[in-house]
C-alpha cells in the first residue's frame, strides 16, 4: 500500500510493505551518503540492511529510551554528519521508533539549514502516528518535545515485520495511539478495533486518518490539534512517571478525564483489553507543573480535545485548574 500525503513540494509516499526495507533502495534516494540513525533497542538487522542498499553509509547508534531524546543526543547526530562529511546533497535516515525519528528528523532539519530526511519506523506507535506529519522534536529541561520544527520527511517506509520483534507491551503502547485517532475521527475503524482486527488494518486506518488531518492542518493552527487527544495530561503524567511508563500508556490514562460518560464507557473496554492503564497515581502537583509549561498554552489556556461520542470531537480551551478538575471527577485525588 502507498498512501500519497499531497502537502505540494513537500508531499511524500508512505509506503507499507512487508519485507520493505530489503528493498530501501526501490522507494529511497540512497545513490549518495546517508547517515542513519537508530539506537541500541531496535534490532541491527534493520539498519544495516538500510544501509547495504546505500552508496556509503554510516551508523551512528545512540542508548534507547525517552532520556536520550535531549540536546546531547542531538549534537551528537550532528557531529556525526560533519564527521561524515555529509554535504547538502546527503540525507539522514532514522530507523527505529518515535524517539530516533523524532531526533534524527531535528537533526535533518537543522544540519546546514536542512538536508533531505527519511523514516523507517518499526515500532507500532512510531508506524500509526510519529512517523508522519513532519513534528521533530528534542526534550529540554524537563519539557517533552519543548524544541523542535515541522520538517516533513522525504519519503516514510512501513514494514510491519518489524513488529514481529516487539513485545506485547511495545505493540500496546502503539496501540495508545491507533486508538485515539479512530476514537476522535474514525467510528468504523474504532468499530474494528473493539470487534478485533488485524495489525496491517489498523495501521493503514491510522496513516489515512493521520494524513487527512495533515494535509488540512500541516502546522497545527486548527484541525491538526486533534492528534493531541489524551496528550496535555499525557505528557504530565510521562514527566511525573520518570520514564517508568511508554508514551502510549500516559496517552491512554490521559484520555479518559477528556471524555464524554459515553466515550468512556466504550474507550475503557478497549484500553484494558490492550493492558493500556486508564488512571493514574502520579502526583497531580507534578502534573499541573507540566501542563503550566505546555506547549500547546496560549495566555494561561491549553488547547484541549474532549471526546463527545466516539467519533466525534470538540477542540476547546482549558485552564490547567479547569483541566485538573476533570481529573480529579475521573480519578478522585491523585
Amino acid at each position: 500500500m502507498i498512501v500519497r500525503v499531497d502537502l505540494g513540494e513537500r508531499g511524500y509516499d508512505i509506503v507499507v510493505l512487508r519485507g520493505a526495507i530489503a528493498q530501501a533502495d526501490k522507494y529511497f534516494d540512497l545513490c549518495r551518503r546517508a547517515l542513519i540513525v537508530t539506537d541500541d533497542g531496535v534490532p541491527e538487522k534493520y539498519a544495516k540492511a538500510v544501509a547495504a542498499k546505500c552508496k556509503d553509509a554510516k551508523i551512528f547508534t545512540f542508548p534507547q529510551g525517552e532520556a536520550s531524546k535531549n540536546a546531547d543526543t542531538y549534537l551528537s547526530i550532528l557531529k556525526a554528519a560533519l564527521d561524515f562529511d555529509l554535504s547538502r546533497a546527503d540525507c539522514i535516515v532514522a530507523v527505529g521508533g518515535g524517539v530516533v525519528g523524532d531526533i534524527s528528523g531535528f537533526a535533518a532539519a537543522t544540519y546546514m539549514r536542512g538536508i533531505d530526511f527519511y523514516n523507517v519506523p518499526t515500532t507500532l506507535l512510531s508506524q500509526v502516528d510519529s512517523s508522519i506529519g513532519g513534528k521533530t522534536a528534542i526534550d529540554f529541561c524537563g519539557i517533552k518535545n519543548i524544541v523542535g520544527a515541522f520538517y516533513q520527511p522525504k519519503a516514510v517506509l512501513i514494514d510491519p515485520d518489524t513488529l514481529d520483534t516487539l513485545p506485547r507491551r511495545q505493540i500496546s503502547n502503539g496501540m495508545a495511539e491507533a486508538i485515539k485517532m479512530a476514537a476522535t475521527s474514525d467510528a468504523e475503524l474504532f468499530g474494528l478495533i473493539e470487534r478485533g482486527c488485524d495489525t496491517e488494518q489498523i495501521i493503514s486506518g491510522s496513516i489515512r486518518i493521520k494524513r487527512d488531518v495533515v494535509q488540512a492542518d500541516e502546522r497545527e493552527a486548527g484541525l491538526r490539534r486533534v492528534l493531541n487527544f489524551g496528550h496535555t495530561i499525557g505528557h504530565g503524567i510521562e514527566a511525573a512517571a520518570g520514564g517508568s511508563l511508554y508514551h502510549g500508556e500516559c496517552v491512554a490514562a490521559g484520555m479518559i478525564p477528556m471524555c464524554s460518560d459515553a466515550a468512556r464507557a466504550r474507550l475503557m473496554p478497549v484500553l484494558e483489553r490492550y493492558d493500556l492503564p486508564t488512571s493514574c497515581a502520579v502526583g497531580s502537583e507534578k502534573i499541573m507543573q507540566a501542563m503550566i509549561h505546555d506547549k500547546k498554552a496560549e495566555g494561561g489556556a491549553i488547547n484541549v480535545v474532549l471526546l463527545d461520542d466516539i467519533g466525534s470531537f470538540t477542540i476547546t480551551k482549558q485552564t490547567p485548574q479547569g483541566i485538573m478538575s476533570r481529573i480529579k471527577a475521573a480519578w478522585g485525588d491523585i
